[in-house]
C-alpha cells in the first residue's frame, strides 16, 4: 500500500513560490513521460487499477530508464492518497518498444503483466493492450530537515496535460497525519496557497480536464 500526502498548489506562481523557497534543499530533478495501457474496452480503467509505464528522462527515444506499475483501488481522503500498487524495473529498449508496439507489452516477461492478465483478462490476444497516451512530469525531490520535519523527503511536481498544467507537492509517509503538519506547516511558512488533493493525476488524465 502507497500512502502519499497530496497537496495542490493553485497556480504556477505558487509553484515557484515554494520552488524557490525549497531550492537549498534540492536533491535532483527528473522528467517523467507516464504513458498508460489498458485493453481497448477500458478494463482496468473499469476496475479502478492503472498499467503504466514511466520514461525517465528528456529524451523521447533515449530514456535513462523505465518503470513498470499497476495501481489498483485508490482512495483519497483530506489529502491521503492509499493506493495499492507494485511496480519493477523494465528495460528502457523494452519499454519503447512497447509504447511503438502496445500489444507487444503483454509477452513482456513480468509478475505485474502475468497479474494482470490473471485478474482482469488483459494482454493477450483476446484483449491485447492499447496504448491510452498520458502526460508529462517534472519531478523536484526535496529533503527536508531532521527534527520536526520527520527527515521526510517531498517532491514537486508539475504535470502537463494535453489540457492544462497541474502543480502538487506529494510525500510518501508511513506516519501520514504527521507528515501533512509538517508539510502544511511548511507551505504556510513559505506564504503558498495550497488545497487538499481529491483526485490523482490518472484521474484527471482519463477525465480529459483538470479535476480538484
Amino acid at each position: 500500500m502507497e500512502v502519499e500526502i497530496k497537496l495542490r498548489l493553485p497556480d504556477a506562481a505558487a509553484h515557484r513560490r515554494l520552488s524557490s523557497f525549497l531550492a537549498p534543499r534540492l536533491r535532483r530533478t527528473d522528467a517523467q513521460r507516464n504513458l498508460f495501457f489498458d485493453a481497448a474496452a477500458r478494463t482496468l480503467a473499469a476496475a479502478t487499477a492503472a498499467l503504466r509505464v514511466r520514461l525517465y528522462g528528456t529524451d523521447d527515444r533515449a530514456p535513462s530508464r523505465a518503470v513498470l506499475a499497476l495501481k489498483r483501488r485508490p482512495r483519497i481522503d483530506a489529502g491521503v492518497s492509499r493506493v495499492e500498487e507494485v511496480e519493477e524495473p523494465l528495460d528502457p529498449a523494452l519499454a519503447l518498444a512497447c509504447v511503438d508496439e502496445p500489444a507487444s507489452l503483454g509477452r513482456v516477461d513480468s509478475p505485474i503483466i502475468r497479474l494482470v492478465a490473471e485478474e482482469y483478462g488483459v494482454g493477450g490476444a483476446a484483449a491485447p493492450f492499447v496504448c491510452l497516451g498520458g502526460f508529462r512530469n517534472t519531478r523536484a525531490v526535496y529533503q527536508l530537515e531532521e527534527g520536526d520535519s520527520l527527515g521526510l523527503v517531498v517532491e514537486l511536481d508539475e504535470t502537463l496535460f494535453d489540457f492544462g498544467t497541474n502543480y502538487e507537492l506529494e510525500c510518501e509517509t508511513a506516519e501520514p497525519e504527521q507528515a501533512k503538519q509538517v508539510l502544511e506547516r511548511l507551505l504556510t511558512v513559505a506564504g503558498v496557497p495550497y488545497e487538499y488533493s481529491r483526485t490523482n493525476k490518472f484521474a484527471c488524465f482519463m477525465a480529459g480536464k483538470l479535476l480538484p
